[in-house]
């Protein structure tokens, strides 16, 4: 049976400690490596290439969003689970834009976290349910926004055409523009290109909000 391996980065060493008492519970997880800080998490991270990090955001040195962001660009096949005390949207949507494919709240039971760790480790997104429920108020309220000027626009999913479509289930799926680029066999241009067009269609302001919108509409469907 493969094993995953996981790292912990946090500040807090009993919360460490607890953590790896929970995670070691489960016949198949490994710890490969502790972090108390963002530097020692960025090192310990590069050089034990886990399957997964277990990630905090505030941690001295270096916070968990500018870590996650340079461990991917070196090893973008690690998953990042963001743990943290922050349930603000803004800061798990700069969280998601660094490249994490999970977000767990601290306050949130140890079933919560390894749900999150094995589904990101199977290359899926996992957002705790009360980040995704404040995710879904603002996007809802984005579209209340949007609808008002034009209610009969239709600035929703149907007005993207099937390579959008396709795009959008890709990002959703935590595939960075490079990565869709590679497996649509389409010049990195060519998909920038393309997530502006959506932006524009779909009235978001950033990739960011994009990311955001193709994981929330991923979620609805299952």
């Amino acid at each position: 049976m493969n094993h995953l391996r996981v790292m912990l980065a946090d500040d807090h060493k009993i919360l460490r400690q607890a953590l790896r008492s929970v995670l070691e519970q489960e016949s198949d997880i490994d710890i490969v490596g502790e972090a108390e800080n963002g530097i020692e998490a960025l090192s310990g991270a590069l050089a034990s290439t886990p399957d997964v990090v277990v990630m905090d955001i505030g941690m001295p040195g270096m916070n968990g969003i500018e870590v996650t962001r340079r461990v991917l660009k070196e090893h973008p096949e690690i998953g990042v689970v963001a743990l943290s005390t922050y349930s603000d949207p803004r800061i798990a949507l700069q969280m998601i834009e660094a490249g994490a494919r999970g977000y767990v709240i601290k306050a949130a039971g140890s079933d919560e976290l390894l749900r999150a760790v094995r589904a990101v480790a199977s290359g899926e997104y996992y957002i705790c349910p009360e980040l995704t429920a404040l995710l879904t108020k603002a996007e809802r309220q984005a579209q209340d926004r949007r609808a008002q000027p034009r209610q009969d626009d239709g600035t929703d999913d149907r007005r993207l055409g099937q390579r959008e479509r396709e795009i959008l289930q890709l990002l959703s799926d935590g595939r960075s523009a490079p990565e869709i680029a590679e497996q649509l066999h389409l010049a990195a241009s060519v998909i920038e290109v393309h997530l502006a067009k959506m932006m524009h269609k779909l009235e978001l302001k950033s990739i960011t909000e994009l990311t955001a919108h193709a994981i929330l509409s991923a979620q609805q469907t299952i």
